[in-house]
């Protein structure tokens, strides 16, 4: 199977939209109110993909809006030192800022997120920012479903997808619904929809699928879902169930039930963004379905382990040494379904 059909571009993925500042505790197991000491991270999905892409070897860019200040030299310097594109990271002119995310780590099992995310930059990306030479110069774009949640940056990720149709570039949807900003259910609906109904993959929750598919009378399961967004065209569905583990299903290379790799885990955030970078990572590679979703799962086991995202996504010899190690007691952790 070869969803990137698009061999000689520079650039492997170019992801669209949010892009933050994280401030993780580093007072363990115990309530963000109590919590006095943090860590800074780049963070938000899109961005924390395209570090776990660069990682693994990747030629990644950035569609995106970041603060005139400080911290937007931080995020694009940060870019810079990890070998991403920023031609087309452009600033804030009316004063907005990077979103802040405070994370609690209450237990290795129980975290939290409170989001700060009114009048931020990412969400004041804008249509003129989008060109075709930008999108056609990758083998795919990725668009994450907060990027859909208001104008502008609706409207810009819409022309990007537009380009990439045109273009023959490979359509990545990651839902990564966060609550913050959408107005309603049947916002997300209408948008998110839109959005899988021309996309080559779709990655997301039981709970994004839901959300997704709202208007559809879908009966819930993942083989209802996967049939669906099958028969509209995509060529591979990923739908997680966190810790439980997720379902991959493809027309070319069947279903797949991937269970997560065992680890001591820190906190219960950022193993998503590993999964998506890795998993992407190994199908460019050319690997089959089953082996790429592997290098996912190890990826987000070795995140949720791990004190950040950004920062501690992993190079390509620690992920397949941490595979070679953990199966030697785990076994296979990508069964078929």
């Amino acid at each position: 199977m070869n969803i990137f059909p698009q061999e000689n571009r520079p650039l492997d993925v170019i992801p669209v939209g949010r892009v933050a500042i994280d401030f993780n505790p580093t007072d363990y197991n115990r309530p963000l109110s109590e919590s006095q000491h943090f860590n800074k991270y780049l963070g938000g999905s899109p961005a924390n993909i395209a570090v776990g892409l660069a990682r693994l070897g990747r030629k990644a860019g950035f569609l995106g809006k970041v603060s005139d200040d400080q911290f937007g030299d931080f995020v694009t310097d940060y870019f810079v030192n990890e070998g991403i594109d920023v031609s087309h990271i452009t600033r804030c002119t009316n004063g907005e800022k990077l979103g802040l995310t405070f994370t609690e780590i209450l237990s290795p099992t129980q975290s939290s997120i409170l989001m700060y995310r009114e009048g931020v930059a990412d969400l004041m990306l804008h249509p003129e920012d989008v060109d075709i030479e930008y999108i056609a110069s990758a083998k795919a774009l990725l668009i994450s479903g907060t990027s859909l949640c208001t104008s502008p940056t609706r409207e810009a990720a819409l022309k990007a997808l537009a380009f990439a149709k045109q273009t023959g570039t490979t359509v990545i949807f990651d839902a990564d619904y966060r609550a913050y900003t959408w107005k309603n259910k049947d916002e997300i609906a209408v948008y998110t929809s839109l959005v899988a109904e021309r996309a080559d993959m779709i990655l997301g929750s039981r709970e994004e699928f839901d959300l997704m598919e709202r208007l559809l009378s879908l009966p819930g399961t993942d083989e209802d879902s996967a049939e669906y967004w099958l028969g509209k065209g995509a060529k591979v569905i990923v739908i997680k169930h966190g810790k439980e583990g997720s379902c991959a299903y493809s027309a070319a290379e069947g279903s797949w039930r991937v269970r997560p790799f065992p680890v001591d885990a820190l906190k219960g955030f950022g193993g998503g963004d590993g999964y998506a970078s890795a998993f992407l990572h190994g199908l460019l590679m050319g690997k089959p379905l089953n082996e790429a979703l592997e290098m996912g799962s190890a990826s987000a086991a070795m995140l949720v382990a791990s004190h950040a995202c950004s920062r501690d996504m992993p190079t390509e010899d620690a992920l397949m040494a941490f595979i070679e190690e953990k199966k030697k007691t785990c076994g296979e952790v990508v069964t078929a379904l």
